[in-house]
């Protein structure tokens, strides 16, 4: 008899840059903050250029990082806009 069961992997959704941070600030207790995010990004920047991750992996690292500097870039496009109307 064989252990092979197969679980149905959920549907992603990308949430937008806006219910992100709109989901975090209503969290209580919830201290991750943009300058945390951005130094995730610094640590996956300095981990790959140590040669951190294997081949296999860089892939899924790679598209998590590219999200991570979309959003910080939307988040940061939108503070401009507020202070650009003022």
């Amino acid at each position: 008899m064989s252990d092979n069961t197969e679980v149905p992997v959920a549907e992603q959704v990308t949430p937008t840059p806006e219910a992100m941070a709109a989901s975090v600030e209503e969290q209580q207790g919830a201290d991750l903050s943009v300058q945390d995010l951005q130094a995730l990004k610094t640590i996956i920047d300095v981990a790959s250029s140590r040669g951190a991750f294997k081949p296999n992996e860089m892939v899924q690292i790679g598209q998590t990082y590219n999200k991570l500097d979309s959003f910080l870039a939307a988040v940061a496009a939108q503070q401009q806009s507020p202070a650009e109307g003022a």
